[in-house]
């Protein structure tokens, strides 16, 4: 069998030799910074050998607990013969496929649900989710749905994480439960579940349709899937209010999946309405995502739109939502080879988003998730790409051999796990990622409603002759033979007759022999932008005062961009700007370095004139509360919980006619910013029309003199007096359900246009 050797560089883009102390055994990958072969890993002076199928040896140090090197192993201990086994000539593919499953093996908790990792009992609804579509919905598929029924609270809907501000709304990725569903749905085809889960998708998207779809741009709203903790990824100006109006590709690409799995579900189920619905939907999300998100110097999409009354995209790439726009077919067939072509990655993975941040510590920022690389290796090899599918192995091989375990996250600059924030071994993520490296890519398994396709990606340099014995699909248990490497099939063969497709129905019932002989065809040559990793610099923190933008210089800035209304307006090398006479709108500063990589733009600044600024007391129209809160305006403010005032009507009286932002100044202090689920959410009304939901989230544990403003709704109004209604309605219903509360100071509506 004819091995070539994979040689990769860093420099530019391009393909180089490179001096690198070798691995023994088969050459798989080599990089400046590792390499594989199909029995050791080696990084610089650590190595992992693959000394059988069950033990893998390492004498890796992490950076922050470096000592004399020792070496260390995993042994296997558990019994694993209930699942699918692999036998392979790669020692190392073996044996870490096996860790993987016993690692598997340990995540169930006594209650018979997927423990999140070591450090991190109980269910997560995203990280469960992602580990069913992964692999979890056929390894472990009664003990998935019991994880995925955990997650769903006492009025039928899927529970969000606790997140930003107080959960949902502003954080909305909960919606990937529903594609999780749907996964278990095609493995099992069970109908019960079909018929248990529809109504808790259908009313948790009917929510979110009335809370944080954006007609304006098709969009959904929300805080980036997985990336949860704001700092990482966020500017610091931006309150959990301003992250619930931002708009993520990640989340968008999961809520357009969840819509278009709905739409099918409902067909399945004769609910006819919520078909056309749920697909209309979609169609607008996806729309909304290449319209909005398509950078096309760059040929990927950015992270997200993030502003006030005018947004921005953040031109960073954003790793795990590229890969679900190109997985959940979000993008054309071209732009999906563009974006695994374009998108940046460094030696040791793709980074969680790039460039990264300057100032935050590696976690999400500056680092590699396994996870989302073997979502992202999903994408390599569904649009051909050899070179980024072999990154992806080589990266999630290198932790896992040197870790000697899944973990979830480690450094993208040095590929070392304790440089991280947190971080867990056994993780369920990762480790469910891992299996599906020989499952879903190598093997290509796929699951559809009614039978079971292969459509396997072997790497040239990994051929070799692989069997899966005892896989189970529905009422039958296959033994699988591959052979040769390619993405091509020559022969598919069920118990020993030639098949016209490489398909396994559904009906299919006992004991099979399947034989897969690849053609041995050499893939579209494509390439891959592996690149250095950068760092912006920090965002500007800008002020007006006399007419003037100021702002401190930024370390490493050769010049900044002057923002208004989300448009580029002027450039300066200088840290002042003067905006001329009568020129009103939302300003913003970025900082530009030598390399041509912006910063955030700082937090935007409000210039208008104050006739077109007006503020209306609510302590006018409601009695105010007597909790001895402070710091509010005017002579006190008013409660609103699910008791007390669920319907503030107030009237206004707009100057003259014009776009106005309404939002309100607000205080929350029934949690921190970063996490529990008591997030207050109203819809608003202006003259009983219907304009969308106004979120009040947690600004800070009892911080209740700690006052902010709410997200801004807009709306066209005529001159003279409205009516405004805040209104407590059923789709409100946070994830705490008995706590929905804030208190308002004053209703502002601002004349933008």
């Amino acid at each position: 069998m004819n091995f070539k050797y994979l040689i990769v560089s860093t420099i530019c883009c391009e393909m180089q030799i490179v001096s690198l102390a070798q691995p023994t055994g088969k050459p798989i990958y080599q990089s400046d910074a590792f390499s594989v072969s199909d029995s050791q890993v080696v990084q610089g002076e650590y190595r992992a050998t693959a000394l059988s199928a069950t033990e893998i040896e390492s004498n890796y140090q992490s950076r922050k607990t470096q000592t004399t090197a020792t070496t260390k192993s995993w042994k296997l201990k558990k019994d694993i013969l209930a699942f699918p086994q692999l036998n392979t000539p790669n020692r190392l593919e073996n044996a870490i496929y096996n860790m993987s499953v016993e690692e598997m093996e340990k995540a169930i908790e006594k209650d018979s649900t997927l423990r999140t990792g070591i450090e991190w009992p109980g269910v997560w609804t995203r990280d469960v989710s992602y580990s069913i579509i992964l692999s979890m919905a056929y390894m472990q598929p009664r003990v998935s749905q019991n994880s995925l029924m955990r997650k769903v609270n006492a009025n039928g809907r899927i529970i969000q994480d606790t997140g930003t501000g107080g959960a949902w709304p502003a954080s909305t990725d909960r919606m990937i439960w529903a594609v999780a569903a749907w996964e278990i749905y095609k493995v099992t085809g069970d109908g019960n579940w079909l018929r248990k889960v529809y109504p808790i998708i259908k009313n948790s998207i009917e929510d979110d349709m009335m809370v944080d779809h954006d007609t304006k741009t098709g969009l959904v709203k929300g805080e980036s899937s997985f990336l949860d903790w704001r700092e990482q990824t966020y500017p610091r100006w931006m309150q959990p209010a301003d992250i619930y109006s931002s708009k993520n590709l990640g989340t968008n690409a999961v809520h357009y999946r969840a819509l278009t799995v709905a739409g099918r579900m409902a067909e399945l189920l004769n609910d006819k309405p919520a078909v056309d619905k749920f697909t209309q939907e979609a169609g607008k999300i996806k729309a909304g995502i290449n319209k909005n998100f398509w950078i096309p110097e760059k040929n990927y999409y950015g992270q997200y739109l993030y502003g006030r009354n005018y947004e921005i995209l953040s031109p960073r790439s954003e790793a795990l939502g590229e890969a679900l726009s190109i997985v959940f077919d979000v993008a054309d067939p071209v732009r999906q080879k563009q974006i695994v072509q374009q998108t940046p990655m460094v030696e040791y993975g793709v980074p969680c988003i790039y460039p990264q941040i300057g100032d935050i510590p590696p976690y999400h920022n500056n680092a590699v998730w396994p996870f989302v690389q073997t979502y992202w290796m999903w994408a390599g090899a569904k649009t051909g790409n050899e070179k980024s599918v072999l990154h992806s192995i080589a990266s999630i091989y290198r932790a896992a051999a040197m870790f000697l375990t899944n973990k979830e996250n480690f450094v993208a600059d040095n590929g070392d796990y304790a440089d991280t924030q947190i971080n867990s071994s056994n993780m369920l993520w990762s480790l469910s990622g891992n299996i599906s490296i020989v499952h879903k890519v190598l093997f290509g398994i796929r699951f559809e409603e009614n039978n079971l396709r292969f459509q396997p990606f072997v790497p040239q340099v990994m051929a070799a002759n692989r069997e899966l014995a005892n896989f189970k699909y529905r009422k039958a248990v296959l033994d699988i033979e591959l052979i040769g490497f390619g993405n091509k099939i020559t022969s598919f063969m069920l118990d020993g007759k030639v098949q016209k497709m490489p398909v396994i129905a559904a009906t299919l019932t006992g004991k099979h022999k399947v034989k897969i002989v690849l053609i041995n065809n050499e893939f579209e040559k494509q390439p891959i932008n592996l690149v250095k990793n950068e760092f912006t610099a920090l965002t500007p923190i800008a002020k007006f005062e006399n007419g003037k933008l100021f702002w401190p210089a930024i370390e490493g800035a050769t010049n900044y961009v002057i923002l208004k209304n989300g448009q580029n307006l002027n450039e300066t090398t200088t840290t002042s700007f003067e905006i001329p006479t009568n020129e009103a709108g939302e300003f913003q500063v970025m900082a530009i370095d030598k390399n041509n990589l912006a910063s955030f733009a700082s937090e935007p600044i409000p210039v208008y004139s104050e006739a077109n600024i007006k503020t209306v007391e609510v302590e006018k129209y409601l009695s105010p509360s007597t909790l001895p809160y402070h710091d509010f305006s005017g002579t006190g403010f008013v409660e609103i919980s699910r008791n007390t005032n669920r319907t503030v009507i107030l009237g206004i009286e707009v100057p003259a006619d014009g776009l106005y932002a309404i939002d309100w100044r607000y205080a929350n202090g029934n949690g921190p910013i970063n996490t529990e689920n008591k997030c207050a959410i109203r819809t608003l009304f202006v003259d009983d029309t219907r304009l969308g939901a106004q979120v009040f989230p947690h600004r800070g544990t009892n911080e209740w003199s700690n006052w902010g403003f709410s997200n801004a709704v807009q709306v066209h109004l005529k001159a003279g007096k409205h009516s405004l209604r805040l209104e407590f309605m059923p789709e409100n219903e946070n994830m705490n359900i008995e706590i929905n509360q804030a208190m308002l100071d004053y209703v502002r509506f601002v004349k933008i246009e």
